[in-house]
């Protein structure tokens, strides 16, 4: 019998399997081989995991059921008592890894416990593809999953990571992007560098850099699709934006010829400002006598 950090286990094995997150071309042989093999298949939702052995062209041999988050309490104990009678249980998610932000963890916890071996089979992950093209330092960064929907504890929740020096990656529903990108820009500074990846590997994927103030300003429009935003750690020494250091370049770029409107834009895009703001300091500032 195999051993699990010190631990004699059973032949049960639980296996995390990592889904396309948009291109099915994306999933692996091993996919292909462990869900025709598996004696349960635990899927967050059943009907897609049908269309994608469908489109994968494997007839899955074992016991298909559901597993999300309303029933993953009461059926993570189901699943151990199958992976503690010898059977592979492969569990799979719409996309991306089990226990990331969907369903898993419960399971892999309960396994663990019970000396049951669990490995993965790795896959994409918006995770890291976001990290990867955000173009932000990706040497050390921290996940934080979905913010808190409520105004105030997701004000609280942020304004705790104000601080926070590693580069940190968000989920967040499309409705609620442009709320959070303001809430974001209020906690860290309208100037921290972000970058909202939209569609992932899909047809319309979408990658918008810039400060949080300016995505702020951009998700206001409206935004469809999946959401990762990846938002740069704070860098210890580094100030407030100079809004009075802004205003006077664009004084300067207007005494040189250049149009207000087009000075304003461009000044405030570079500091990852809205536009508006900037345009209203510089107002406030010919208003003063």
């Amino acid at each position: 019998m195999p051993c699990n950090n010190g631990r004699v286990t059973n032949d049960g094995r639980l296996v995390l399997a990592g889904a396309p997150i948009g291109q099915v071309g994306d999933v692996s042989p091993r996919l292909r081989q462990v869900l025709g093999s598996a004696d349960v298949v635990a899927a967050e939702d059943t009907r897609r995991l049908r269309r994608l052995a469908n489109e994968l062209g494997v007839e899955i041999g074992g016991r298909v059921v559901s597993y999300y988050d309303a029933n993953e309490a009461g059926r993570a104990q189901e699943l151990v008592e199958a992976l503690k009678e010898g059977r592979t249980v492969v569990v799979i998610t719409d996309a991306g890894m089990p226990g990331v932000s969907d369903p898993g963890y419960r399971l892999t916890h309960l396994a663990v416990e019970a000396g049951i071996t669990v490995t993965a089979l790795p896959g994409p992950s918006a995770v890291t593809t976001a990290l990867a093209v955000s173009g932000l330092p990706s040497d050390r960064f921290c996940f934080e999953g979905f913010p808190p929907r409520k105004a105030g504890d997701r004000a609280r929740r942020l304004s705790g990571l104000a601080e926070e020096e590693r580069t940190m990656v968000f989920f967040e529903a499309p409705h609620r992007l442009h709320s959070c990108l303001e809430a974001m820009a209020e906690a860290f500074g309208a100037g921290r560098q972000a970058a909202v990846c939209r569609e992932l590997t899909k047809t319309y994927e979408e990658v918008r850099r810039g400060g949080l103030g300016e995505l702020a300003e951009w998700a206001a429009a409206g935004v469809k699709g999946e959401i990762t935003v990846v938002v740069a750690g704070h860098v210890a020494g580094a100030g407030e934006l100079d809004v009075a250091g802004l205003v006077a370049e664009v004084d300067r770029r207007v005494a040189a010829g250049e149009l207000p409107k087009a000075a304003v834009a461009d000044v405030a895009k570079g500091a990852g400002m809205p536009k508006r703001e900037l345009y209203d300091a510089v107002h406030r500032r010919s208003a003063t006598p």
